[in-house]
C-alpha cells in the first residue's frame, strides 16, 4: 500500500517541485497551495498518513490551517511536519503545537519515513 501525504505549500509555481522528491521515495503527495480551508477539509474527509507545511512562504497561512487541524478531533491525530524557517513565530507554535515537527528540508524523508513507518 502507498503511503498517503498532503503537502502545504503557498506557491504553486514551487510546489510541484517540492512534492517531486516524496513521489520518487514512493510517496503519494497531495497539495494545497492556494487555500488551507479546502485543503483541510479535504484531510478532514480521506485523511492521509502525514501532512507537510513549508514554512519558506507565508507561514502564518500554514499555522493557521495546522491550527485548523489540530482542533478537530478527526484530523489531531495525524502527524505534522513543519519543514524550514524557525523564526520567532515558529517558535510560538511549537508551544501551540507539541507534538508537531520542526525540521531541516534534509531531513523530511527520514521525518516522514519515521512517522509513517513505525517499528
Amino acid at each position: 500500500m502507498v503511503t498517503r501525504i498532503y503537502l502545504f505549500h503557498w506557491n504553486g509555481d514551487e510546489i510541484e517541485s517540492l512534492a517531486a522528491p516524496l513521489r520518487r521515495a514512493g510517496y503519494q503527495v497531495e497539495t494545497e497551495a492556494e487555500d488551507g480551508g479546502r485543503g483541510g477539509k479535504a484531510i478532514a474527509a480521506n485523511p492521509p498518513a502525514a501532512v507537510v507545511f513549508y514554512l519558506t512562504r507565508l507561514p502564518s497561512h500554514s499555522f493557521h490551517t495546522a491550527e485548523y487541524l489540530h482542533e478537530r478531533k478527526s484530523t489531531r491525530g495525524i502527524p505534522l511536519v513543519f519543514v524550514g524557517d524557525d523564526t520567532q513565530k515558529a517558535a510560538a507554535y511549537r508551544a501551540k503545537l507539541p507534538a508537531a515537527h520542526f525540521i531541516a528540508p534534509d531531513a523530511l524523508l527520514d521525518t516522514l519515513a519515521e512517522l509513517t513507518n513505525p517499528a
